[in-house]
């Protein structure tokens, strides 16, 4: 490690730690795994047949329900880790660690990238998690190639890293953990008003466009198709395009706090 360059040495380091946290605090990765698996189980298993009947036209058929449902259960799982980052920022916040590491010989951006990281790896590892009950329930990606499974891989990433640095910056500015984590809700909800559960041209009107003009209904889209097949168009896109600024947002905002004169 000594012959590292400072930022990744420290870098690594901080990884270390929050990692440790996330072993020793096991019920934070619990709470983000139980939300999306209890949804995935009660739409395949309770309204499978009926959401299946109503996408199809009338004919019910659990297993186009379930391949439709998966894209949106795994995007929702990297919506609901960030939740835990901002908590855990905002605990550092408040106990005086930040303003330790402030006055320590490290790389000042150690401390956030080690955050975001380990809550990347911690988003990873939960759609992992989910991934396999899905597929224990019937989910299945024959068609899609080594390309295309790789290229979903990467957008699982892309979006994770985009909202964990947003949340980073939510737990900066709360002023308490507890502020931290209602302020990460919509995180959460994004998921649930857009096109995880049904298509958004079965919506309302007037609730449609709340579904097309978020980050997470080209970022399904877009996962869909890799996966299933299904068009993309310009989801893609989009999708890209919505993670750089949100990334670019979260780094600019979490920067800018981390970096403050303490008062």
């Amino acid at each position: 490690m000594s012959s590292l360059p400072p930022a990744v040495r420290d870098s690594s380091t901080m990884l270390r730690r929050n990692l440790l946290h996330t072993r020793r605090y096991p019920s934070l990765t619990l709470n983000i795994l139980l939300t999306p698996i209890v949804l995935l189980l009660l739409f395949v298993y309770v309204f499978g047949d009926v959401m299946s009947a109503g996408i199809n036209g009338g004919g019910a058929d659990r297993s186009d329900y379930v391949a439709y449902l998966v894209p949106g259960i795994l995007l929702m799982t990297i919506g609901a880790t960030p939740a835990g980052t901002a908590v855990s920022v905002s605990m550092d916040m408040t106990e005086g660690i930040i303003a330790r590491f402030r006055t320590m010989a490290i790389h000042r951006g150690s401390v956030l990238i080690g955050h975001v990281v380990g809550s990347v790896l911690q988003a990873v590892i939960s759609v992992t998690l989910v991934g396999a009950v899905a597929v224990a329930v019937g989910f299945r990606s024959t068609d899609a190639t080594a390309l295309e499974w790789l290229a979903a891989f990467g957008l699982l990433v892309l979006v994770a890293t985009a909202f964990t640095w947003i949340a980073v910056g939510m737990g900066m500015a709360s002023p308490n953990p507890e502020a931290a984590s209602n302020n990460a809700l919509p995180l959460m909800i994004l998921p649930l008003i857009s096109s995880a559960f049904v298509p958004v041209d079965a919506m309302p009107g007037w609730f449609r466009p709340l579904a097309e003009h978020q980050p997470f209904t080209p970022a399904i889209e877009t996962l869909r198709g890799l996966l299933l097949g299904s068009e993309i168009g310009d989801n893609g896109w989009i999708t890209i395009a919505w993670c750089l600024g949100l990334a670019a947002l979260g780094y600019r905002w979490s920067t800018s706090l981390f970096n403050r004169a303490p008062k």
